[in-house]
């Protein structure tokens, strides 16, 4: 209901409140702010993930800023020897514009991070581009050795494309997912998409060589995960936990890291903070209360 009603209201919050809160969840406007963020990060023996905000390239220059900005990033990862990689959106390369435009800027990116020993994580996006995502990961991940991508456990597919990639030695996050989609495309009920995502689980680490982003702030099932992987004796060097920057569960985080599993934060930045920062309100009913606490007293003040 909340959600709902933030949902509502959000056009009418005033946008230094929203800057304020976004803070939380961006680590900033450019560059050099998102690159001291992961420095912080890794000296709390977290790895992070540089994500530009954005997807969707309105033209070809647009979505080739876009690529020069993903070179410019892999670049500064190596000159300052940060534990990153980076994760980026087809979208966001034209893929809506020109699937084989946005495919040879993905090889461009990848061809870069192979050659410094980084990682291309390509995000994934709403279902209307899974068939063609997964397509251009697999072949870019055979060209260079250096790129995954992400399953979505809403998706009823997504159990299906577990199992071919298991054994692959493919590199996959696995999340729940956040895009919205028909009944009959995704799971709509809380555990059953927690209970899809534990057997897409259980099929890539049955799969030999497969490395896995465990992406979830849902503590029962990082606690199921957890479980999982102890009593299988899952290598500890084919997985990480994954979380997005500002999602209230540092507690949770800073144990995994103590229990000595690795953790990898998602850390966006750029200009496009906006849409980001309320979709993360709309997720947190907590802060989005306090955005709405804010808008009445400055109203009540007036």
């Amino acid at each position: 209901m909340l959600g709902a009603l933030v949902a509502r209201m959000l056009p009418l919050v005033p946008l230094p409140v929203v800057r304020r809160v976004a803070r939380r969840y961006v680590a900033g406007e450019d560059l050099p702010a998102a690159l001291n963020l992961v420095h912080d990060l890794n000296g709390r023996g977290l790895q992070a993930t540089l994500d530009i905000l954005g997807e969707d390239a309105g033209d070809h220059p647009m979505a080739d800023i876009t690529l020069d900005a993903y070179l410019e990033i892999l670049n500064c990862i190596e000159r300052d020897s940060l534990g990153s990689n980076i994760s980026v959106k087809l979208t966001h390369l034209g893929l809506r514009l020109d699937a084989e435009k946005a495919r040879n800027r993905l090889f461009t990116l990848a061809e870069r991070a192979r050659e410094l020993g980084n990682f291309v994580r390509i995000d994934m996006e709403d279902s209307s581009v899974t068939d063609v995502t997964l397509d251009i990961q697999r072949e870019a991940d055979q060209r260079y050795g250096c790129v995954g991508t992400v399953l979505q456990s809403y998706l009823r597919r997504t159990e299906a494309d577990a199992r071919s990639m298991a054994g692959t030695r493919a590199d996959i996050r696995l999340c729940k997912g956040i895009y919205v989609e028909r009944p009959d495309v995704a799971f709509q009920g809380r555990q059953e998409i927690r209970d899809s995502f534990l057997r897409a689980a259980r099929i890539l680490m049955a799969g030999e060589g497969t490395y896995i982003g465990f992406a979830t702030h849902d503590r029962a099932l990082v606690q199921s995960l957890v479980g999982l992987v102890g009593k299988e004796g899952f290598p500890r060097d084919r997985f990480e936990f994954q979380v997005l920057l500002g999602v209230p569960v540092e507690d949770m985080v800073d144990d995994l890291v103590q229990r000595g599993f690795k953790v990898r934060v998602y850390v966006p930045f750029g200009e496009e903070w906006y849409p980001y920062a309320t979709r993360r309100l709309k997720e947190n009913p907590k802060l989005a209360a306090y955005v709405l606490r804010n808008l009445f007293t400055r109203a009540r003040s007036r």
